[in-house]
């Protein structure tokens, strides 16, 4: 399963389909991820096939959070895994090439290891103090992001932890692929443009001028090739 990690990564942390249509919407995420806790198996899988069915509609890929199970129940498109969730290589040999695989990661000794077992991506964090989660990892700061970007290499970094709208140009400018948010999305005023603002990655935007500009170099070429030749 490839899974394309670029821009907002959302969270999906409640039973809430308008909430999961408005960070999917237009200019939003591309990838969702469900995750509930506390939450019963039930619910976490009644939330992932609603979410599987918006994921669909708006053209995004869906995660669902731990429960490689209830991911490949409900036909999603990767599983992501923390640090005390099933061993990388397990999960894998379980998801075959069903599901896409994303690792937690919280230093750079755990980024080695999860690239070098095969993770489809990581996630980096925290990069700020945040209240997510109960028992939080330490901080890791900026430069700390930077460093795993590097030392990650072709496996793309999503930036988490404490993770906010006006931070977006900072943060990508480490090299990650990805910001995810939760709160400083979904409580914000005006979710749409929160979302829309954490998934303007200059880097992607980057990519495409550099590819018109070596199109339009190439045609350009092209004609005075043809001009001088006749």
């Amino acid at each position: 399963m490839v899974l394309r990690v670029a821009g907002f990564y959302a969270i999906l942390d409640r039973d809430d389909e308008q909430l999961a249509r408005t960070l999917v919407g237009p200019g939003g995420a591309k990838i969702l991820q469900v995750r509930l806790k506390p939450a019963t198996v039930d619910d976490i899988v009644r939330v992932a096939r609603m979410a599987r069915r918006v994921c669909d509609e708006a053209g995004a890929a869906l995660v669902v959070n731990d429960r490689i199970d209830i991911a490949l129940a409900v036909g999603a498109d990767a599983v992501h895994l923390g640090q005390t969730d099933m061993p990388l290589a397990a999960a894998r040999e379980l998801a075959g090439g069903r599901l896409a695989i994303g690792v937690s990661t919280h230093d750079l000794d755990q980024v080695r290891r999860a690239c070098a077992g095969g993770a489809d991506y990581i996630g980096y964090g925290p990069v700020f103090a945040t209240r997510t989660k109960e028992n939080p990892d330490p901080v890791q700061g900026i430069a700390a992001l930077r460093a795993a970007v590097r030392e990650a290499g072709n496996t793309p970094v999503v930036a988490i932890g404490g993770i906010t709208p006006d931070r977006a140009g900072a943060l990508y400018a480490t090299g990650a692929a990805a910001l995810c948010a939760i709160s400083a999305v979904t409580a914000a005023p005006d979710v749409t443009a929160a979302a829309r603002t954490l998934g303007k990655s200059p880097w992607v935007r980057g990519r495409v001028a550099y590819t018109v500009l070596r199109w339009r170099t190439a045609m350009l070429h092209d004609a005075f090739r043809r001009a001088t030749a006749e």
